[in-house]
């Protein structure tokens, strides 16, 4: 199956790229890491995620003159009125730290009743086939848990430590990697744009 001879990942995220690259592994698209091309950061001021998903992928197709892919994803908290949202990757300030930003988290919930820390991952990709593309590709998803009062689990990345998945009795950072793939927000997005592009490139 070929869709499409190059894509640009617009993303720096070390954990996202390996996501990609595993979800992506068994299908021919020819995709590169926008660091590849030295891209710079793009500027993330949007107020959604699909805002900042197409800044993202507009900024990598511009400087790259390829066709980029791009997600904007966080975690959304009830309790906290849907916060950290879109900022979660800087919820603790910048530079990005997992870390410091889980941290804060579990200080905003502390008083939390157990019930009453749902929370849900959300993540939306764009496709856009140039720079200038009017129509972009948009796919989006969410994925149910709960905010754990303390981390556990090694893989995984961001808040995985913290979100218990109801479904599977564990952590999102103690899913076999595969698994979590099939069941996340980033998974079932990614599965939505892929039927998308075969779709159009077929």
């Amino acid at each position: 199956m070929s869709i499409l001879k190059k894509v640009v990942l617009a993303s720096g995220n070390q954990g996202k790229l390996r996501e990609f690259n595993r979800m992506l592994a068994d299908v021919n698209l020819d995709i590169a890491p926008q660091s590849k091309f030295n891209v710079p950061e793009a500027v993330e001021d949007g107020l959604t995620f699909v805002e900042n998903a197409i800044k993202k992928a507009r900024n990598a197709a511009q400087h790259t003159g390829f066709a980029a892919l791009a997600d904007d994803s966080g975690i959304e908290v009830d309790a906290l009125q849907g916060q950290p949202g879109i900022y979660s990757a800087r919820y603790a300030g910048l530079p990005s730290d997992d870390a410091a930003n889980n941290q804060k988290l579990l200080e905003a919930l502390k008083d939390t009743p157990e019930g009453q820390r749902t929370a849900r991952f959300r993540c939306c990709i764009v496709y856009m086939s140039h720079a200038e593309d009017p129509s972009p590709l948009i796919a989006d998803a969410s994925w149910e848990g709960i905010i754990m009062p303390k981390e556990s689990g090694a893989d995984g990345f961001g808040y995985d430590p913290l979100f218990f998945v109801p479904t599977h009795g564990c952590s999102s950072a103690e899913l076999d990697p595969d698994e979590k793939n099939r069941i996340s927000h980033r998974g079932l997005a990614l599965h939505k744009m892929l039927t998308k592009l075969q779709q159009v490139y077929s």
